[in-house]
């Protein structure tokens, strides 16, 4: 793959309240971190920054693999949403780099056309932002869900927060979130999921969570995608059941859960969608197909990304804008 170029040094001088620009180790950098915000819980994460590192993952990357296993906890994603949203990676760069390796490698433009569509819609999702501003903090169109909006918590549950739930896929995701600053994308959906439709906790709740430790993280994708989750930035909410949850994992957080004997994610998606929603005309398209796509159990025909976008638009009132 080509070597992309190095940007040059910062410009501007440093303001006397900058943090420095250069540490001498790691651990350096851990301590003034700590110095400055002593009520920040935890280490630093072992993902890397700087141009170097976002290299490597870049240099790493395979897009033809991406496209057929990125559904999947252990799939080939890219990895580089961290170095994507802090501009030490442009998304034109990572174009070109896809570009350059499907000519190295022979391959014809379809092996990395999923790579490059989502490439994409993370644009779509800052051109939406520049569109609402501060009103992606604001639900975009009613919930179709059929609960009153004031039913739902605005504050996150301390056991969500906390990883002690007693689920072990929801536990272990927050420790990752909470340990690494980053989580697959149908970790993402399955938790915002989890936290809008089994908890009734409100979008914004989790989706500042959320916030507060992606190194991805920005407003743009991250509350936007909350609200596809909990539909009011689709036509109807995102769900999921267990048979999906093993089968994109594995099964790693199932066979030891220790409530595996009365997981509340067990049932058909006719079952859940009855328990979770209030009845209401036509949240399916039909028939009970709802949510049985092989793209990991979207609500529409959408699929699923590896970084930092957690979801998509379906085709709403809150979508007649431009496309992310």
């Amino acid at each position: 793959m080509s070597q992309q170029p190095v940007p040059p040094p910062l410009a501007w001088t440093p303001d006397p309240g900058d943090l420095p620009r250069d540490f001498a180790n790691r651990e350096a950098l851990e301590q003034q971190l700590g110095q400055l915000f002593p009520a920040a819980e935890g280490g630093l994460s072992p993902i890397r920054g700087g141009r170097a590192a976002a290299a490597r993952q870049l240099k790493g990357i395979d897009a033809k693999r991406y496209a057929r296993s990125r559904n999947h906890l252990d799939g080939a994603v890219t990895g580089l949403s961290p170095w994507i949203r802090h501009g030490v990676l442009t998304l034109a760069e990572v174009r070109d780099a896809v570009f350059a390796q499907l000519r190295e490698r022979r391959q014809g433009r379809d092996d990395g056309s999923k790579l490059i569509n989502e490439l994409g819609w993370r644009d779509f999702w800052q051109r939406m932002w520049i569109d609402l501003g501060d009103g992606i903090n604001d639900s975009q169109e009613e919930l179709n869900t059929g609960h009153d909006p004031a039913s739902y918590a605005r504050t996150l549950p301390d056991d969500i927060r906390t990883g002690s739930t007693g689920l072990a896929c929801m536990d272990g995701f927050q420790q990752e979130l909470v340990t690494t600053g980053w989580l697959h994308n149908h970790a993402r959906m399955w938790m915002a999921a989890y936290v809008v439709h089994w908890r009734r906790v409100h979008w914004k709740a989790g989706a500042d969570w959320f916030l507060e430790h992606l190194l991805d993280g920005d407003p743009a994708s991250n509350h936007l995608s909350w609200q596809w989750v909990a539909s009011s930035f689709s036509h109807k909410p995102y769900f999921f059941n267990r048979d999906n949850l093993e089968r994109f994992s594995k099964s790693r957080y199932c066979t030891d859960c220790p409530r595996s004997g009365d997981c509340p994610f067990e049932g058909s998606y006719e079952q859940l969608e009855n328990q979770l929603f209030a009845p209401q005309a036509a949240i399916r398209d039909g028939g009970d197909n709802r949510n049985r796509r092989g793209d990991g159990g979207r609500t529409n025909n959408r699929r699923t990304g590896g970084n930092a976008a957690m979801a998509r638009p379906a085709g709403s009132a809150a979508t007649a804008r431009p496309k992310r």
